[in-house]
């Protein structure tokens, strides 16, 4: 298991938009990636309705888990797309 912490930069935190490019990049990831936001609550990161009920808006912390498959190389993919886009 490999987990980062992240403080959200966009505006409009994991909202549609962004929300949707994250599932996206999940995806790719060959391991099972979850987002817990401040208050404790997760989703799994492929699926977008969950991710948006998280309610994670700009100044929020959240934790990214990532398990099984190569975590590493997939933890450091999910912390640069973090920067790009979140």
């Amino acid at each position: 298991m490999k987990q980062f912490t992240y403080t959200i930069t966009n505006p409009v935190g994991i909202h549609a938009r962004p929300a949707g490019l994250l599932v996206k990049a999940a995806k790719a990831c060959d391991s099972a990636v979850t987002i817990t936001n401040s208050a404790g609550q997760s989703a799994a990161a492929t699926r977008l309705i969950a991710l948006m009920g998280l309610g994670v808006r700009q100044g929020d912390t959240v934790t990214v888990t990532l398990e099984g498959g190569g975590e590493e190389a997939n933890a450091a993919a999910m912390e640069q797309f973090f920067r790009d886009n979140l």
